[in-house]
């Protein structure tokens, strides 16, 4: 048996761009080939991005991406193989991975598992792989496959290659970003590799796509169930690592010496190939027993900032967008989502645009000001008075334009202004809304939920201030005077947040609670939160999801995010 080198193409791929990802696909195999690669894993369904939904039901799309697998088969001589998602049309459609080499598919693998849940709709698309599990041997080693939900089943594609000798199995992965989603991937794989005595490439996906921000962080786990390796998050990446193949085999004797574990109805002999080229030892060599320490689980400000900088800028980028809009009233939402844009777009991409009322304080002006020079952008101001006072007119023979009515029109006419400068730039609007907000409907449809991005649509109040913060531990972006002062719509005069809501950091527990957690109130009334408060903020829940459903997409962070993950009806009766 010979050392292989092993890599994995964490790439950032575009639904239904086949050619785009059929040329990033290239590339990465030339630079697989430069640095003497052996195998060279790609993510689940590369050649049609992920996930790529109604498109599966379109026969010209399916064709597409069969026509992309006939390139890649062309390009890949005998000196690589080249594993690559794509989609295999027989009586019904399969998620799939296929084994090239020497201009041919020596094997296909399709996915045994089907995820059906949160944001995964694959038993929608997708029938079962019902084929039996088969082996590659490649110089002498014997290398197992897996796609994505396949690997989390203990009874899974990993042991059934273990079980057939597999020293190594491959997992291609499409896993969207989520709070401490990786500490769980890299825990749950080095539980696998254990019990199974097999190392594991573990290769994920990177970029945004629509909602779902995919991190990367591929890693390998030896057979002793330590991540020896792990790629960068939230970038791309060629990750190598040399598979020595040793220990594996030790563990397999030194565990089971008789071979007992090992199934005598294998599929046929292993698919061998040879690769002829002379072995390249530049990689990294694994050490087999170091262990990495583990990713943190829970909310990290700085993990954060990443998932939502590359959201923000796949969204623009793969929407043709040529910049943004943001408005920005002096408040922390609206500041956040300015810095993040400029983060993720440059600040020759941002327009901020400030849209002052009557009500507007001085100070919120000046904050604007000071935070468009902090990032470097152009600022615009466009006051609303003179408009606030002619619709006014207009309406005020029909109805009193007073409380609500008023304060709405306000934010309405902000977000006509802001479409209107949209549409005369191309320039996106992203909106400023955080969930709390978006959970108890503490916002103006059509208004200030006017927009095509919703960058900070995912994240609570409370986590709001905690993004902010960090953003400016290195250099102050955010003026500190926003930080500091009480939230307000600035709607009506000495108007503050919590005249109308609880303090944010009780509203955000209780809305963890509900909507997170799908508690009911008398279980979070039990946790000692005042009654009468709790089913009001329960009932503002349930009342406001018809303006969640006009509300644009935003970055996907936690795994109850409002939208596919939450899908509740708007005409609900009490139950």
């Amino acid at each position: 048996m010979s050392p292989l080198k092993l890599a994995c193409a964490q790439v950032n791929v575009t639904v239904g761009a086949i050619d785009r990802n059929v040329a990033r696909c290239s590339s990465a195999i030339a630079d697989a080939r430069a640095l003497g690669v052996d195998i060279l894993l790609f993510p689940e369904l590369t050649l049609t991005g992920y996930p790529p939904e109604d498109l599966l039901l379109q026969p010209q799309f399916i064709e597409n991406n069969l026509s992309a697998l006939r390139e890649i088969v062309a390009m890949v001589g005998d000196d690589i193989v080249v594993v690559v998602g794509f989609v295999r049309r027989a009586q019904d459609l399969h998620n799939s991975v296929a084994i090239i080499f020497d201009h041919k598919v020596h094997m296909v693998y399709d996915k045994q598992v089907l995820p059906n849940y949160t944001v995964f709709d694959e038993v929608r698309y997708f029938r079962s792989g019902s084929e039996p599990s088969r082996l590659l041997e490649v110089n002498g080693v014997l290398v197992g496959f897996a796609i994505c939900e396949d690997a989390w089943s203990p009874q899974g594609a990993i042991a059934q290659a273990s079980a057939m000798g597999a020293e190594v199995v491959l997992v291609a992965n499409a896993s969207p970003y989520e709070m401490g989603r990786q500490a769980a991937r890299e825990q749950l794989m080095e539980v696998r590799a254990s019990d199974a005595s097999v190392s594991i490439l573990y290769c994920n996906l990177i970029g945004g796509q629509d909602e779902l921000v995919f991190d990367g962080g591929s890693f390998f786990v030896n057979s002793s169930g330590c991540v020896t390796a792990r790629a960068p998050r939230f970038t791309e990446e060629l990750f190598v690592v040399d598979f020595l193949g040793e220990e594996a085999q030790y563990r397999k004797r030194l565990l089971d010496p008789r071979g007992g574990l090992r199934v005598s109805n294998v599929p046929g002999v292993p698919i061998a190939l040879s690769i002829t080229k002379a072995s390249n030892t530049s990689g990294v060599t694994v050490p087999p027993h170091r262990c990495l320490e583990p990713p943190v689980r829970t909310f990290d400000p700085e993990e954060v900032i990443e998932a939502l900088v590359l959201g923000t800028r796949d969204y623009v980028a793969k929407n043709r967008a040529p910049g943004v809009l943001v408005a920005v009233s002096g408040g922390i939402d609206s500041a956040l989502v300015a810095a993040l844009a400029v983060a993720a777009l440059g600040p020759t991409a941002v327009q901020l645009v400030a849209l002052p009322s009557r009500y507007s304080s001085p100070e919120s002006l000046t904050d604007a000001k000071e935070l468009a020079q902090n990032l470097d952008a152009e600022l615009i101001t466009l006051p609303i008075e003179d408009t606030h006072v002619a619709l006014t007119r207009t309406l005020e023979a029909t109805v009193a334009v007073k409380g609500l009515v008023d304060e709405n029109l306000q934010s309405r006419i902000r977000g006509v202004i802001m479409m209107a400068l949209s549409n005369a730039s191309g320039r996106l609007v992203l909106t400023t809304g955080n969930k709390s907000e978006l959970a108890v409907g503490y916002s103006t449809l059509y208004g200030d939920t006017a927009g095509g991005f919703a960058v900070i649509k995912d994240l609570y109040k409370t986590q709001v201030y905690a993004v902010a913060k960090r953003l400016n531990r290195d250099r102050i972006l955010i003026p500190a005077s926003i930080l500091t002062k009480p939230p307000s719509a600035e709607l009506r005069p000495d108007q503050l947040d919590t005249d109308s809501l609880p303090d944010y950091p009780v509203l955000d527990a209780v809305l963890r609670a509900l909507v997170d957690q799908d508690q009911s109130v008398a279980r979070v009334v039990a946790q000692g939160f005042e009654a009468a408060m709790v089913v009001r903020i329960d009932g503002l829940v349930r009342r406001n999801e018809y303006k969640r459903r006009q509300s644009p997409l935003g970055v996907r962070l936690s795994s109850k995010a409002f939208g596919k993950d939450r899908r509740m009806p708007i005409s609900l009766g009490g139950w």
